[in-house]
């Protein structure tokens, strides 16, 4: 159903505000850069620090400005079955095309807490489920078994996989039947992950280089995978430069440096160091972004 290459779109600040204009701008660079969906109020796009009036307008103004040229996947996750329910459903009222869910952080459940989680979401809403697998920040890991218990739940149609472990796309196509999306959530395990059996990525890099990681997918759908392990290449200090502090700060500094939104992020994150900057503007200019 979903496929190729999406960005964890960053969210813009203004004053201490959402950008909305910046935001709009952002949500057309994608579409023209060829980007193949956008991912709002995400990891990147700093949810967590979002208040809920904010995360929803963040929704709104994403899924109006998309306009349904491409897929929009809101962010929909919380610790709370509640808040992260409600947020699902506002996602739906507002058009979204699915949600992506994560869950697990600070609560550390079971496998079946887990299940439960993303079942009592999946069942009280009508649009498609992506299940956010990321233990580094969750704190726990949705295993194979109990991802193949979340597939055969009508509307869960993928994962976003951040384990960082490429065998893991195999051992889950292994136990789920039929269609399923398997997204990364590594850049730089994107090109090893669609060999194995991948579908695409829900990139942070995207935020900077979209038409470089939309290539980059396009040829691995090919099954042009010298082409896409050479767009790696040319693509490895920027995903390295952009994660050497916290992100988003290091995404939202190039941001600004294509001139698309200013740098500023929210604590707990804090604006990045020059001598990051640094880095990261030279991985620009050797990819001639600007």
């Amino acid at each position: 159903m979903f496929y190729g290459s999406y960005v964890a779109l960053i969210t813009p600040f203004q004053q201490g505000h959402v950008d909305e204009p910046a935001l709009r701008k952002l949500v057309d660079f994608h579409i023209d850069s060829g980007t193949q969906g956008i991912v709002p109020v995400g990891t990147t796009g700093e949810a967590s620090t979002l208040s809920n009036t904010e995360h929803k307008k963040v929704v709104n103004i994403v899924v109006e400005q998309t306009g349904g040229r491409i897929p929009v996947i809101a962010g929909a996750g919380s610790n709370n079955p509640a808040e992260a329910l409600e947020y699902a459903q506002h996602a739906q009222r507002a058009g979204a095309d699915g949600v992506l869910c994560v869950a697990g952080y600070y609560n550390r459940p079971s496998q079946e807490g887990l299940y439960q989680h993303f079942k009592y979401i999946h069942d009280n809403i009508e649009i498609p489920m992506i299940v956010y697998n990321i233990p580094a920040r969750a704190i726990v890991d949705v295993l194979p078994e109990t991802m193949q218990r979340l597939a055969r739940l009508e509307r869960v149609v993928g994962v976003k996989d951040a384990t960082a472990e490429l065998a893991r796309v195999s051992v889950e196509q292994q136990l789920i039947e039929g269609g399923f999306s398997y997204f990364s959530g590594e850049d730089m395990t994107a090109v090893g992950y669609n060999a194995m059996g991948g579908t695409g990525c829900i990139s942070v890099t995207a935020n900077v280089a979209p038409r470089h990681c939309a290539q980059l997918q396009q040829a691995c759908r090919e099954g042009d995978f010298k082409q896409a392990q050479k767009l790696q290449q040319q693509l490895l200090a920027l995903h390295q430069a952009l994660f050497l502090e916290p992100s988003p700060a290091g995404v939202k500094y190039a941001a600004s440096v294509l001139g698309l939104c200013d740098e500023n992020v929210r604590l707990p994150i804090v604006e990045v160091s020059q001598q990051t900057k640094e880095s990261i503007r030279r991985a620009i200019d050797c990819l001639n972004l600007i």
